[in-house]
């Protein structure tokens, strides 16, 4: 999941943003030994390197991003650049992402689609609050040791206007799973009340329970996840799941 509460992250992201390149490297390094890009060169490596690098990854493309969205910031960093930096041609930059935005938001979008294969997957004798909190918590893997890398991610969404006003199209995304899969447990319309309730409360707890986590960092996010969801689903029983409200007419007064 993505945050926006930026109150949180504002001393880290303000010594990296105002460090030199070499110092920002050396700050990223520091997240990097943290244990979860350990498996993938290093900023310093990426700042030093010059040419095309053998077998450039998409991870290694989308840390290179990262890097110089956060030197330059996100608007005035170009795709050109980005390729360049990483030694490669604009073509094989979209082979990876298919905007400068997808870099940002194409672990997101990976969520989504995985938590709609868990939701497809879910036993019907599993209870629908049981089933969206197990495929939630199943999706997501982040650890406290991610939390430098995800800080950084919300503030450059905070810091870009197109950014912050693009990022309702994917959290609706993530919201429109759960409640489609709400509408065929309960066989009502996706848009109708309580396949829209639960996928609208169910997305607002989970940003609560990652907006607690990364100003924390003190477990692992499942663990809030799965305890966020867990309340919740105490207040959404399957047996509240009744009929919508019927129309009634209003009265006309003369």
């Amino acid at each position: 999941m993505i945050g926006t509460n930026l109150g949180d992250i504002r001393h880290w992201v303000t010594n990296v943003l105002d460090a030199t390149p070499a110092s920002a490297a050396r700050q990223w390094d520091a997240c990097a030994r943290l244990g979860t890009m350990q498996q993938t060169p290093s900023m310093t490596e990426f700042v030093a390197r010059r040419g095309r690098p053998p077998g450039t990854s998409r991870r290694e493309l989308e840390l290179i991003a990262l890097r110089l969205f956060t030197e330059q910031g996100f608007d005035e960093t170009t795709v050109d650049q980005i390729a360049t930096a990483a030694g490669i041609n604009k073509r094989s930059f979209f082979r990876y992402f298919d905007s400068k935005a997808g870099v940002l938001w194409s672990a997101f979008d990976a969520e989504v689609e995985a938590l709609q294969r868990e939701l497809a997957a879910a036993a019907s004798d599993v209870s629908i609050m049981d089933a969206i909190r197990t495929a939630v918590v199943a999706v997501n893997h982040y650890q406290a040791a991610d939390v430098p890398e995800l800080r950084t991610r919300m503030n450059l969404i905070g810091s870009s206007p197109g950014l912050s006003a693009g990022a309702a199209i994917h959290y609706d995304a993530w919201e429109q799973t759960v409640s489609d899969f709400v509408a065929k447990r309960v066989g009502q319309p996706s848009d109708s009340l309580y396949p829209l309730a639960v996928g609208r409360a169910t997305l607002a707890t989970c940003r609560a329970a990652y907006d607690r986590w990364v100003a924390r960092a003190d477990s692992d996010l499942p663990v809030y996840l799965d305890m966020a969801l867990a309340a919740l689903a105490a207040g959404f029983a399957d047996h509240v799941f009744t009929s919508e409200p019927k129309l009634r007419r209003s009265r006309r007064t003369t």
